[in-house]
């Protein structure tokens, strides 16, 4: 019994219904160019201070959905080095963190280049790095050989993993891949928002490398994204409504796995999920215009870096309460320090004390 899609006779010809699918591509194409029409209309400063935010989510929640934590102040420096922009309170990165991190904003920045084998070993390369860095030791910029057994996508913790469908074996996977990238660098009348949502499926049903396969996978949609926009540069994150979305997400993988090469499911669910990340980045946006508004009021006040590092982590949204002892670990410094800081601003005008007062004291912006 054939189990698998990529097991049926006629695989890969991927079909879906394009009278179910009208009305939801419709609705996306329209987000899309209200979006851009939008982010047309503000400065050049705001539209990069966009796409950093942006980037930054996307890298953050992309390496989340396959269970690892980045840090987000590594992230965000690492971006806007790649971005040649400069950021208050920049850090060092790990070699983990500028790979990614490279991997997305070549996807972004190149969108209408030819993907290509050697492009997704060298994004496969750029995720692995060389052993020393404390990453797990993978076989990275080559195409996967199942020498522990077959390639089996997995969610869940150690110890309760569920396997949601098994790719082909490995011997396949060069074959596979060139006809994926072969049809990928193909132009066709196929919509690119629904090209999106069938070269995610195909990749992910591959599953061509040993590991990291679900980033690379999104970083292959962003680009399509990308050239559908018809624009370099990214205001929405995908890969974030996908890590909200995590357990429908594998649920409709599995689901689409196992049935036929009907996949209207698969990009139902695809464009659904595009639409409320599209909706979603009014927060992202709000918050950004709101920030430069903050920077445009203040720009003729004397405002240090180690203040201007936590102004901006409270405009990005502090988690918790802001006290003297956080900014002093926060920005490296003394407490002393840190309550000079603190009480300079609260002269300008620009910090308030929160209710309550002595150790526990916490501190807002007016």
């Amino acid at each position: 019994m054939k189990r698998y899609i990529h097991q049926l006779d006629r695989w890969p010809e991927l079909y879906w219904s394009n009278d179910d699918c009208i009305g939801m591509l419709g609705e996306v194409r329209h987000l899309q160019g209200r979006l851009l029409g939008r982010m047309e209309s503000i400065g050049f400063e705001v539209r990069n201070q966009a796409v950093l935010d942006t980037l930054t989510i996307d890298i953050i929640k992309t390496s989340e959905i396959e269970g690892e934590i980045l840090h987000p102040d590594q992230v965000r420096s690492s971006v806007a080095r790649k971005l040649g922009l400069e950021i208050a309170g920049s850090v060092e990165s790990d070699r983990n963190v500028d790979g990614v991190v490279e991997m997305m904003v070549d996807a972004m920045q190149n969108c209408f280049n030819p993907l290509t084998a050697e492009r997704l070993f060298s994004w496969h390369a750029a995720l692995f790095p060389p052993e020393g860095s404390g990453m797990p030791e993978i076989r990275a910029g080559d195409w996967r050989e199942d020498t522990t057994g077959p390639m089996q996508v997995v969610s869940g913790a150690m110890g309760k993993e569920r396997v949601h469908f098994q790719a082909p074996h490995s011997s396949l996977v060069p074959f596979e891949m060139k006809n994926f990238l072969d049809w990928y660098n193909t132009s066709n009348l196929t919509d690119l928002v629904l090209k999106a949502a069938v070269a995610h499926l195909w990749f992910v049903t591959v599953h061509p490398f040993e590991d990291g396969n679900g980033r690379i996978a999104r970083a292959v949609t962003d680009m399509l994204l990308a050239r559908s926009d018809g624009s370099t540069q990214r205001f929405y994150s995908m890969s974030a409504q996908i890590r909200r979305e995590r357990k429908k997400y594998y649920e409709i993988l599995e689901k689409t796995q196992t049935g036929d090469l009907d996949i209207t499911g698969w990009v139902l669910w695809f464009l659904g999920c595009l639409l409320r990340s599209i909706k979603s980045t009014d927060i992202v946006l709000d918050r950004v215009l709101k920030k430069a508004s903050f920077w445009n009021q203040h720009s003729s006040s004397a405002i240090n870096e180690r203040q201007k590092k936590l102004l901006n982590r409270l405009l990005d949204g502090f988690e918790g309460n802001l006290t003297s002892s956080k900014w002093a670990k926060i920005a490296r410094c003394s407490r002393d320090t840190a309550i000079r800081d603190i009480n300079d601003l609260i002269r300008k005008d620009i910090l308030k004390r929160a209710e309550g007062g002595g150790r526990s004291t916490s501190y807002l912006l007016r």
